[in-house]
């Protein structure tokens, strides 16, 4: 069965949407699946947090005493409160493993059945880990519970995964509703406009067949402003050509060599011709076939975009940072041509990144002390400043309300030493090696907290040794970190 132009474009920009709105539709209920995910770890994760809060107010307001004893006597009443704070069915177990409370039944009961499902869950949360499975559409999670001693037992949420699936039920079926309503109308749109082409084609060919049988045309057979138009002007131009010609063969048969050499070179002219309009023809058909692509690709859909947006966006900040100290850790092989190592007052300079850093500083509580001695330092201004903005940015973020950052300089055995010292948190001594490789972090928590990548550290060292010095992290005897940073002297050196 031979399918005419027409109806091969329109089945093929069908077939390019079925396959962009297959793609679509995959890729959408992935992300649906992924936020939906995402959303019910957060909240079981807020609802421990809250079980953990709640029961350690109710011990410390309350009589105190043995916190295992206190969980078995006030279990049941916490597991309701909880229950009707969160709305999440809930169970308090204790360290034996046994029911202290719960939102489902009245009193306590036993641990579940040994061997069971729940029974090696229960295992693991009261082994000071979170574990989870999935039951007849719902997700039984298990979390350890903390008290004032260490842990005190574990609680089990029930989260139904109903609502979530039939959500995506429903989204399944609008594609297809919507999907299927889009293809047809593209089909018929498309049949319509490749109408268009395929008739000016049509004439074209009939034009073509007129000329072969010696009926001229003296007109181009299509009206268009495009590629087509031009080749129904070069047939009308090239059937008058013809027509001349002859004419001119009948009437002067004595200049007949004259015309056949005519008819020749203007043979290969077509030839020459209809290889160039054929690849100008293809040039169209191209870009039609890039912008259905493009089309298809990016059909937008505001409420999903909304959506998607609000669950990202508080980790746009974070995720920027990542990448813009990722791309200059990857871009310091270019960075060593750039460097331009000069005399630099480690006094003047410090002052000055003070009083870039005082305003975050004192937003955090903070006081930030100077003390400053003379010191030349022979270093690339830009890598410096990078270093020192990175190491006193990490004293502010990792610090504690009404704390302090300590900045000094002194020149000490051929170096010129840079300090930035803070009373905050600190480093295990074990860990003061492991901060300076990429995306390490001490605390996970804390970083997502404040932002930290992991990366501020290893571009300090890797920036420090291409200046020829190093940097190096120590606990200071009153609580905190000190970090000290070594740039060669400038004496002696020029400054050309």
């Amino acid at each position: 069965m031979r399918l005419g132009l027409r109806l091969r474009l329109t089945l093929f920009l069908a077939a390019l949407l079925l396959l962009a709105a297959g793609l679509l539709s995959l890729l959408v209920e992935r992300g649906i699946q992924d936020n939906q995910q995402a959303r019910m770890e957060q909240e079981l994760a807020q609802q421990t947090r809250m079980a953990n809060l709640r029961i350690r107010q109710a011990y410390y307001s309350g009589s105190g005493g043995d916190p295992q004893e206190f969980l078995r006597r006030s279990g049941r009443q916490l597991a309701q409160e909880l229950y009707a704070y969160g709305g999440l069915p809930l169970t308090l177990y204790d360290m034996g493993g046994t029911v202290a409370g719960s939102s489902l039944q009245d009193g306590t009961g036993a641990a579940p059945p040994a061997g069971s499902p729940a029974s090696e869950l229960l295992g693991y949360a009261l082994d000071n880990k979170v574990a989870f499975t999935e039951s007849d559409g719902t997700l039984i999670y298990l979390a350890p519970l903390e008290g004032p001693d260490g842990q005190l037992g574990a609680v089990q949420l029930q989260y139904s995964l109903r609502g979530s699936e039939q959500f995506r039920q429903e989204i399944r079926r609008l594609f297809l509703v919507i999907g299927g309503g889009v293809l047809a109308a593209a089909f018929a749109l498309g049949y319509l406009y490749f109408s268009r082409i395929a008739s000016a084609v049509v004439r074209l060919k009939g034009a073509a067949d007129r000329i072969r049988r010696q009926d001229f045309i003296a007109a181009s057979p299509v009206r268009r402003r495009d590629e087509l138009g031009e080749l129904g002007e070069g047939i009308a131009f090239m059937s008058r050509e013809l027509e001349s010609g002859i004419g001119a063969m009948e009437r002067e048969r004595r200049n007949l060599q004259l015309a056949v050499d005519k008819l020749q070179a203007l043979e290969r002219q077509q030839k020459q011709f209809i290889g160039s309009i054929s690849h100008e023809f293809k040039t169209p058909l191209t870009s039609i076939k890039a912008y259905v692509e493009l089309v298809g690709m990016y059909k937008d859909d505001p409420e999903l975009l909304g959506e998607a947006h609000r669950n990202i966006g508080k980790e746009t900040d974070r995720l920027y940072d990542m990448v813009e100290k990722a791309l200059q850790l990857s871009s310091l092989e270019r960075y060593e041509f750039e460097s331009r190592a000069e005399r630099l007052d480690a006094r003047e300079l410090l002052e000055d990144v003070a009083g870039r850093m005082r305003g975050k500083a004192e937003k955090f509580g903070l006081r930030l002390e100077l003390e400053l001695r003379d010191a030349q330092a022979w270093c690339d201004r830009e890598s410096l400043m990078h270093m020192l903005v990175n190491l006193i940015d990490n004293a502010i973020k990792y610090n504690r309300p009404g704390g302090f950052v300590r900045l000094g300089s002194r020149a000490e055995d051929g170096w010129a030493v840079l300090d930035v010292e803070d009373g905050g948190i600190g480093i295990p001594e074990e860990l003061l090696e492991r901060v300076f490789e990429p995306f390490y972090t001490v605390s996970r928590d804390r970083s997502r907290e404040t932002g930290g990548t992991g990366l501020g550290l290893p571009l300090v060292r890797e920036l420090a040794a291409k200046e020829g010095g190093s940097v190096e992290a120590g606990r200071r005897a009153g609580g905190g970190m000190r970090f000290t940073l070594r740039l060669p002297l400038a004496d002696g050196r020029s400054g050309e």
